[in-house]
């Protein structure tokens, strides 16, 4: 009966991920055993002896939840494809500030066509583009730290 009073995600995620950092911090070899097999894992005989358990927990979840793989599926599902961009919201990411489109280089220009194209082409210009910028402290950049 209290198993019917937890939330869905709690009795489907969390108890799993809680039974199994419980059993890894108790060295509980039995049920760690019973939780990599059942699971398809390969776990390195150096990472199960290890005397911290934290090494130990930290393959066992590598192999079973990788974030990499978590966070790419992420953005592959939800964000937009770059080929689904209109030519005006390119022009406004190429522009800072109050400067227009028509303002800028007309090398820098030729870069719209490109940019909307997403070529992988050999010959294709790379276009980095940062989303987000996060204001840091110059003392806190590593060419402004004292040696």
């Amino acid at each position: 009966q209290s198993k019917g009073k937890k939330p869905l995600f709690v009795q489907l995620v969390l108890d799993n991920i809680w039974s199994l950092y419980e059993a890894v911090m108790k060295r509980d070899k039995e049920k760690i055993e019973k939780i990599v097999t059942s699971l398809g894992l390969k776990i390195g005989a150096r990472e199960s002896r290890h005397a911290d358990p934290k090494v130990h927990l930290n393959a066992i979840c590598s192999q079973w939840l990788p974030i990499s793989d978590a966070v790419l599926s992420m953005v592959c599902n939800k964000l937009p494809s770059p080929l689904d961009i209109t030519a005006e919201r390119v022009e406004k990411l190429m522009c800072v500030g109050a400067r227009t489109f028509d303002s800028l280089p007309p090398e820098t220009q030729e870069l719209k066509r490109a940019f909307m194209k997403c070529s992988s082409e050999g010959t294709a210009p790379v276009i980095v583009f940062v989303s987000k910028m996060f204001a840091v402290d110059a003392k806190a950049l590593p060419h402004n730290k004292p040696r």
